[in-house]
Formats: C-alpha cells, sequence, structure tokens
C-alpha cells in the first residue's frame, strides 16, 4: 500500500489511515513445517533479522524482486514484505500464484 493511498483517506486522521491499510492486507500461511528465515531486504545476502515458527501466517504489505530462491511452492525472485524492513521469500508462503499477489514496493 502506497503512501497516497493513506493520504487520501478524508478523515485526515492517522488512525483511519492505518485501518484501511490493514484491512486491505491479506494474511498468507508459510510452507507447513517450516521455520522461515526473515531479512532485513530482499534477498539471502541480508541479515536475518528474525525466525517464523513453524505453522505462522504473514501479511503481505507489497512485493519486490530479489534473489532467486527455491522452496516448497517452486522458484521464484519474488520477496514478500512482512513489516517495515523484513522480508520472506515468496517460494515459502502460499499465495495460491506464481506471480504478484500484492503492489510492488515503491
Amino acid at each position: 500500500m502506497s503512501v497516497d493511498h493513506v493520504e487520501a483517506v478524508e478523515s485526515g486522521t492517522e488512525e483511519a489511515g492505518t485501518a484501511v491499510a490493514a484491512a486491505a492486507v491479506r494474511s498468507y500461511p508459510v510452507a507447513p513445517g517450516v521455520q522461515l528465515n526473515v531479512r532485513s531486504g530482499p534477498g539471502t545476502s541480508y541479515g536475518i533479522v528474525r525466525t517464523l515458527p513453524a505453522g505462522s501466517r504473514v501479511p503481505i504489505y507489497c512485493q519486490t524482486p530479489g534473489t532467486t530462491v527455491t522452496g516448497p511452492y517452486g522458484t521464484s525472485n519474488i520477496w514478500d514484505n512482512i513489516s517495515n524492513g523484513q522480508y520472506v521469500s515468496d517460494a515459502y508462503v502460499k499465495t495460491g500464484s506464481d506471480g504478484y499477489v500484492a503492489s510492488r514496493c515503491g
């Protein structure tokens, strides 16, 4: 979701913009039995900031190309932004698509 969408909220309150952004974000399951590394950028060369436990679900705020990774859901260079400065490889997230399911990170 871009900043333009948040600013377009007519009520002018930050809380309203956040609620609109949260309502538009879908959550997806991580591959079963996988403890997934969360990285500081869209690639395997970025540092690991935390590890998600098996059975996790992740929100996808936006997606961006990065390092190509092979995982349970195929080979992909798409990385999912799950929080500010936190990315996971889309090859480990069951989105139901081989392509983008969210807007590109800008």
